[in-house]
């Protein structure tokens, strides 16, 4: 008995090893997230922010629920709305689509497909600036450049090194520097990210997949 407890008290290091290991693969996926995130935001960044003004990590309360938006961009030239998805192999689907998938050699994963997601996000900001009256957004998907997109898709979905030539293609402007200025304040005093809030609102994303 004592030889087996001084063998276990040798190999702790192991142990340790193997929480380690273990918390990390269960933050995983935030951790790639928050990558992805911020290599959209150090792209953005390069924006002439005289017609451009960036917000990041935007969480905003519609009703009794909480969006999360990855990156929002008030411009002379409408709102962009930017879903980031730090995923790597192949990557298929199409506009329409519920579901999207994600292949990596023989494995293949479903996930809910951007587009559908963005568009939700859409329908909150339109709700929460419904008082401007008609407003263009633009839906933009952000993959890493490790995924190779096999999409067909009418909506912008676009590796990270090409989102600023992807913005600047929208050209024609339909806000005024007042009109930007007025929806940009508007969304930073409805930010109500905080870590509280934002670990709640994660915690009502898990329950809804549950459901």
């Amino acid at each position: 008995m004592k030889l087996a407890f001084d063998l276990l008290l040798d190999l702790w290091y192991i142990w340790v090893l193997l929480i380690i290991s273990a918390i990390l693969s269960l933050l995983r996926p935030k951790i790639k997230g928050a990558i992805g995130e911020k290599s959209v935001s150090f792209f953005l960044a390069r924006l002439d922010p005289k017609k451009y003004k960036v917000l990041n990590n935007l969480l905003i309360k519609v009703g009794s629920k909480t969006v999360q938006i990855d990156h929002v961009v008030v411009s002379n030239y409408g709102i962009f709305v930017i879903e980031t998805k730090n995923y790597q192999g192949w990557i298929y689907g199409k506009e329409y689509d519920e579901y999207w998938t994600q292949v990596i050699y023989k494995r293949k994963e479903k996930f809910y497909n951007p587009i559908r997601q963005n568009y939700g996000h859409i329908q909150a900001l339109k709700e929460i600036l419904s008082y401007l009256g008609d407003i263009k957004f633009i839906s933009v998907i952000v993959f890493t450049t490790k995924a190779d997109l096999k999409v067909e898709t009418k909506t912008d979905v676009v590796w990270t090194t090409k989102l600023i030539k992807t913005i600047k293609k929208y050209n024609q402007e339909c806000l005024t520097d007042e009109q930007k200025e007025r929806i940009f304040q508007r969304l930073c005093s409805m930010n109500v990210n905080s870590y509280k809030n934002m670990r709640e609102h994660v915690r009502s994303v898990n329950r809804n997949k549950v459901r």
